[in-house]
């Protein structure tokens, strides 16, 4: 008869615990705004508008056409080059 008493005091205690964990996650999930914040400067990722060598934005994955990227903030030269510079695959 103890055992009948515990169970349903756990499932409580269980539920509470996932309820808040789930509110916390809710919370700390970075918003489209926060993530638009989170963009590097042109200098600090020394971008420059002009390519290196085969080296350009137009063809680096973070490349969002026309003249967007996913990681510097502002808008870029489709032949431009910085260091985050990866190879669209």
């Amino acid at each position: 008869m103890d055992d009948n008493r515990k169970f349903p005091r756990r499932s409580v205690l269980r539920g509470a615990v996932l309820l808040a964990t789930a509110a916390l996650a809710v919370r700390v999930i970075p918003t489209k705004e926060a993530l638009a914040q989170a963009k590097a400067s042109k200098e600090a990722m020394q971008y420059q508008d002009k390519p290196n060598a085969d080296k350009q934005c137009s063809n680096c994955r973070s490349f969002i056409p026309p003249n967007g990227c996913a990681i510097i903030e502002g808008p870029v030269n489709p032949s431009g080059y910085c260091l985050a510079w990866a190879k669209k695959i």
